[in-house]
């Protein structure tokens, strides 16, 4: 490393945030950048540690210490060509993603973390302030074609790889625009769709083929789908929503986040609110039921949106805010983490079930809850969970946001007509090549892994176009990605 005290120099720093009283007024992104003379000390501050755990963190298997040195020695579109070498689109990871690297940072074992996310997001934003970022169209085409369903994070990179690869692709997507999950599922105050657009415009100028607003099963049947393409693959994601099955899920005002998430990002694209009816939280006391990211998400929205009040809050006990034995380090750790979103307002409950909705005139207007507790685990490592006597309360809601996860894909449709196969968690079964029990369908992201993190999403994209590419030119030069080398 170019300087191997550079983390006894210097402490850590992260990005600044916009002010709470200024960000929530708008829509744009909560962070702000950190010049480039802070963003070499924080490069300077990976040691040289010997054997880089942050790999083994990143799916990816990004070569963090090679871009970080890069960093701090000034060569910043080298970085940028480090960065690329595994990972398609690290203006989203660099913005979304939770950042394993940094909790299986090898610093990180009794000072705080490198600062890797926001070093990745710097290079790549870097790079397209400075024109370093262009086309990559492939130098010669093999013939075969390709079709991806679903262009969220998976998908794109799927179809990047592949037209690499020398192959024309086609990506399909159901909705009116190109994204996905990104799209429609991503608030813009953390990732505003320029981004997103300046990327996917790339994609095109290097010969990829998107076809929006056809919904593959029904606007373009199975069998037409293997009969027009040479290899397919499923990147359609875990969509369907888990419920809550209570009393009173009927009421109006009971909605599912990303139902609510996708219409607001609609409406800052410009979209016609009356199209759809746009689900606000201006004025209401507002319910979030997930203490996860979408939770978050959601919260943020409806504080943006104005609502009175809003409360998240979340079954399973509120998590430590350190490491404890039984997370050592260099795992993830299942630690309480704090979002934007979170020191802009509302408040936060652990350990409440909800037990009913109640209403009148067909509309929400409170929950009903208790306190749960959980005793110790199993062996099945399960920890069995018991209402508390007497700690029934409730929480006036005018609109409540279900943000709970995903249980899988939908079954049925495209899926049963094309007659995959399921795994037992009710994804679509794969082999370790990425294909389905159908000769030529392969399967990515989350539809093939079930719900996971964006890292994961491009990481089993570019998985999936290497099997695909092995299965069409009996060979493959796309490299495997850090999960598998």
């Amino acid at each position: 490393m170019g300087d191997p005290q550079g983390f006894m120099k210097h402490e850590r720093k992260t990005a600044p945030r916009r002010p709470v009283d200024e960000r929530v007024q708008d829509w744009r992104e909560v962070y702000l950048p950190l010049s480039r003379q802070e963003l070499q000390e924080q490069g300077s501050r990976c040691m040289d540690c010997g054997i880089p755990f942050c790999h083994n963190g990143c799916p990816l298997g990004n070569i963090i210490p090679d871009f970080n040195d890069l960093i701090y020695r000034g060569r910043w579109e080298d970085a940028l060509r480090r960065l690329h070498a595994t990972n398609n689109f690290p203006e989203f990871t660099g913005r979304l993603c939770p950042a394993p690297c940094e909790t299986a940072c090898v610093l990180g074992i009794n000072r705080p973390a490198v600062t890797i996310k926001q070093i990745e997001q710097t290079i790549i934003d870097t790079g397209f302030a400075n024109g370093w970022v262009v086309p990559e169209p492939p130098g010669r085409r093999t013939g075969k074609t390709a079709a991806v369903v679903g262009s969220g994070p998976a998908g794109l990179a799927c179809a990047q790889q592949l037209n690499r690869a020398g192959h024309t692709v086609t990506v399909l997507e159901r909705a009116d625009r190109i994204g996905g999950l990104l799209r429609y599922g991503i608030p813009d105050f953390k990732l505003e769709k320029g981004v997103l657009d300046r990327r996917i415009d790339l994609m095109r100028e290097e010969g990829i083929a998107f076809r929006t607003s056809v919904n593959v099963g029904v606007d373009l049947t199975a069998a037409e789908l293997l009969a027009g393409y040479d290899a397919v693959c499923l990147a359609g994601g875990s969509t369907v929503p888990r419920d809550l099955p209570v009393p009173g899920r009927e009421l109006r005002g009971v909605h599912f986040a990303m139902e609510y998430l996708g219409r607001q990002n609609r409406r800052n694209a410009g979209d016609d609110p009356s199209a759809e009816g746009i689900i606000s939280a201006e004025g209401k006391s507002v319910v979030v039921i997930g203490g996860g990211d979408t939770g978050a998400d959601c919260l943020g929205t409806a504080l943006r949106q104005g609502a009175a009040r809003v409360t998240q809050i979340e079954l399973l006990p509120k998590p430590p805010e350190g490491r404890t034995p039984s997370m050592p380090w260099p795992t993830y750790p299942m630690i309480l983490r704090t979002s934007s979103a979170h020191e802009e307002g509302g408040i936060r409950e652990w350990s409440v079930s909800t037990k009913r909705f109640e209403g009148s005139d067909g509309r929400v207007e409170r929950l009903r809850c208790v306190r749960v507790e959980f005793g110790e685990p199993g062996p099945d490592g399960r920890r069995p969970m018991s209402e508390v006597p007497g700690s029934e309360f409730s929480i006036d809601a005018d609109l409540v946001l279900l943000a709970m996860g995903f249980v899988g894909p939908p079954h049925g449709g495209l899926l049963d007509d094309l007659g995959v196969e399921y795994a037992p968690n009710g994804s679509v079964k794969a082999d370790t090549g990425y294909m389905t029990n159908v000769r030529g369908v392969f399967a990515a992201g989350d539809m093939r892994r079930g719900q996971s993190l964006i890292v994961w999403a491009i990481t089993e994209g570019r998985e999936a176009a290497r099997g695909m590419d092995l299965f069409l030119h009996g060979a493959t030069e796309l490299p495997l990605a850090g999960a598998r080398r």
